[in-house]
């Protein structure tokens, strides 16, 4: 990038940064695919999935050696970096310390070092703190744009991501932002940026930059309208003091349920009948006793149970020795992580049933209304599951489990050697398609292209030529800061997801306005130009200050210094 043009220079830098998403595009898309597609010792292949990358970057540094030769490489001038420490807090110090009104003032803070470092390096220095203090704002685009790996795969997983011929996986959703930065750069550099120029429009490097801000905000605020449309579909979570419970009537009869203290379950309950939405409890502490009171062709019975706070719960009616009894089973609160569905069964039968899917065996059910506990399976369709019983084999379908959902199957015998079951959803499957992640994706990916490359261009177009690997580094630290501020607000503030998604769209938002304003007082500068300058003046500025506080190693009285 040195022997550029401004012009080339730019489209250098897109290059770059293109070729950058054409490997990650291959890895967001094919890693998920190596873990999961292939089985290794029974699980998924991690070490297929990290295997691959590792052995193509082997590859890839053999390729980078190999054109060594046709590199042109400028020799090293030593630890530039430390040198810009050094002049800063030598400035600094030597500043505090001559603080007296008979020591004239001089125009920049950091002409404070010129009696130890040469006016060149201190007009570079200055350059450089110009630009590192306009990039003060500039992590909280980072705090959002990292979190697609993280906060936007969770909501993924959250979706329903069935396209009819393939169904796609959370984290591959991850692959539209080093796909869609593989289409816009060319739109940008050779539709946007010249139809932009062709109205007169003075689209400068920083403007360029907070428009990448604003798209990242209002990516953020799409998140949130899709969090919303989720939540909507969410099971009820139980606060202190309240819980939630159902009932499932496996009796051969309709059943009259009352609890005793709640004016719940008016109507009869029918047998084996799809149970309606959860009743809520209000508990009177932690844990607290209830009375059921079952009416069944004449007779009546009484059970007591406990019931706990924030639980959600299943109240079983079967019969047990020609009485009906009853039975308490807590249910399954969260959606299962990753897009998974989740399974439990209760065995009705008077035998254990153990039950196979696939080539696995999947779990064993206890007898006389016994309960599994839940586990979890790729969504999927289940025509083919086995279930064992004494010597007897059958084959039962349970049809589609679909994403993020939870289901009970109640075994039952349908005839002497055969078994049914009856499928009850305990949680919603996900509704809300992951298509509607994509307009998310498409902010969040405009914004960084023109945020980006943008930076990396601005950067390197504004440091000398000796502080370019300086402003570099200055550059990725803004990156690691906002890894650093995610971790602040999420755990200062725990919110619910869109919640957060709102804050961080709003903090981003008012990080905007402050860098627009900075942006706005911002001197863009030409680094050699300013270095033949500070060429020219250092003699004359040698003569201005007279070099008071460092000559051979001697003091000046009134003047102090650092050495």
């Amino acid at each position: 990038a040195e022997y550029m043009g401004v012009q080339e220079r730019n489209r250098f830098f897109s290059v770059f940064y293109l070729a950058i998403n054409a490997g990650s595009l291959i890895s967001t898309f094919l890693t998920p695919v190596l873990r999961g597609g292939v089985q290794c010792f029974g699980g998924d292949c991690y070490a297929l999935a990290f295997g691959v990358p590792a052995a193509l970057m082997i590859v890839a540094l053999v390729v980078f050696i190999t054109g060594n030769r046709l590199y042109k490489k400028s020799p090293p001038q030593g630890n530039i970096l430390l040198e810009v420490c050094k002049c800063i807090v030598f400035a600094l110090g030597n500043r505090i310390r001559n603080r007296s009104p008979e020591i004239s003032k001089r125009e920049h803070w950091l002409d404070w070092a010129s009696e130890k470092y040469s006016n060149q390096l201190i007009t570079e220095v200055k350059m450089v703190t110009q630009v590192l203090f306009l990039f003060i704002p500039l992590p909280m685009f980072w705090a959002l744009f990292d979190q697609q790996g993280s906060r936007w795969t969770l909501q993924a997983t959250k979706m329903n991501a069935d396209f009819g011929g393939f169904v796609l996986q959370p984290d591959q959703m991850q692959f539209l932002n080093p796909l869609l930065i593989l289409v816009f750069i060319p739109v940008f550099d050779f539709g946007l940026y010249p139809l932009v120029n062709l109205c007169r429009l003075n689209f400068t490097p920083i403007k360029k930059m907070a428009t990448g801000m604003i798209l990242a905000s209002l990516a953020f605020a799409a998140a949130a309208i899709v969090e919303l449309k989720i939540e909507e579909n969410a099971m009820p979570i139980p606060v202190p003091k309240e819980s939630y419970i159902r009932v499932l009537n496996l009796a051969d009869s309709d059943v009259e349920l009352t609890i005793e203290g709640y004016d719940l379950f008016r109507q009869p309950i029918k047998p084996f009948q799809d149970p309606a939405e959860y009743s809520r409890l209000i508990l009177n502490s932690d844990q607290q006793f209830i009375q059921v009171k079952i009416q069944h062709q004449g007779l009546s019975s009484t059970c007591n149970h406990s019931i706990d706070e924030m639980s959600v719960n299943s109240l079983i009616i079967y019969k047990r020795g020609g009485n009906l009894t009853t039975n308490i089973i807590e249910d399954m609160q969260k959606k299962p992580s990753e897009g998974m569905a989740a399974v439990r069964f209760i065995n009705t039968l008077e035998w254990d049933v153990s039950i196979t899917l696939g080539e696995e065996k999947f779990t064993t059910v206890n007898k006389s209304y016994g309960v599994s506990d839940y586990r979890t399976l790729p969504r999927g369709r289940y025509n083919n599951a086995k279930f064992q019983m004494r010597a007897e084999v059958s084959a039962l379908k349970l049809g589609l489990l679909e994403f993020g959902a939870s289901y009970t199957f109640v075994l039952t015998q349908a005839s002497t050697e055969t078994l049914q079951a009856w499928k009850i959803e305990d949680i919603p499957a996900n509704n809300v398609h992951i298509s509607w992640q994509i307009p998310q994706y498409l902010l969040i990916s405009a914004g960084e292209v023109m945020f980006s490359i943008t930076g990396l261009a601005f950067s390197y177009s504004q440091a000398p030529v000796s502080m370019k690997s300086v402003l570099q580094a200055g550059w990725l630290l803004t990156v690691a800061f906002g890894n650093i501020i995610v971790l602040i607000v999420a755990q200062s503030a725990p919110l619910v997801q869109w919640a957060e998604f709102i804050l961080f769209a709003m903090l981003l938002f008012i990080v905007f306005v402050i860098f627009s304003i900075m942006g706005y007082f911002y001197v863009s500068t030409d680094p050699e130009e300013l270095a033949d300058k500070g060429n020219e003046h250092e003699t004359s500025s040698k003569k201005k200050h007279g070099w008071p506080c460092y000559q051979e190693n001697k003091a000046i009285k009134g003047c102090k210094y650092w050495s």
